[in-house]
């Protein structure tokens, strides 16, 4: 959750880029850029991005594989055995 002290009027970060650029790049922390009032979009220093990235990609595994293990136990499966042979005769 971005916090309100992190939302700010574009027109601040047209006239002040370098230093807002700065203070993303030190705190990694995210802003929102409002137009008329409204959020716009999302700034954030780009390690900061690879990381949240990272993150949501791993969570997406975790996902698969939480979806995976819940089929499995509902017997939903096929033998590793049987997956096997199909790949052999696609091979």
């Amino acid at each position: 959750m971005i916090p309100p002290t992190n939302v700010r009027p574009l027109s601040d970060f047209q006239r002040r880029s370098k230093e807002v650029i700065a203070r993303l790049k030190k705190t990694g922390d995210a802003e929102v850029l409002t137009v008329n009032g409204r959020a716009a979009v999302v700034v954030q220093d780009a390690a900061a991005y690879e990381r949240l990235a990272e993150l949501a990609a791993k969570y997406e595994l975790l996902a698969a594989v939480d979806a995976g293990l819940a089929q499995a136990d509902a017997g939903l499966g096929r033998p590793l055995a049987a997956v096997r042979a199909d790949f052999e005769r696609r091979a």
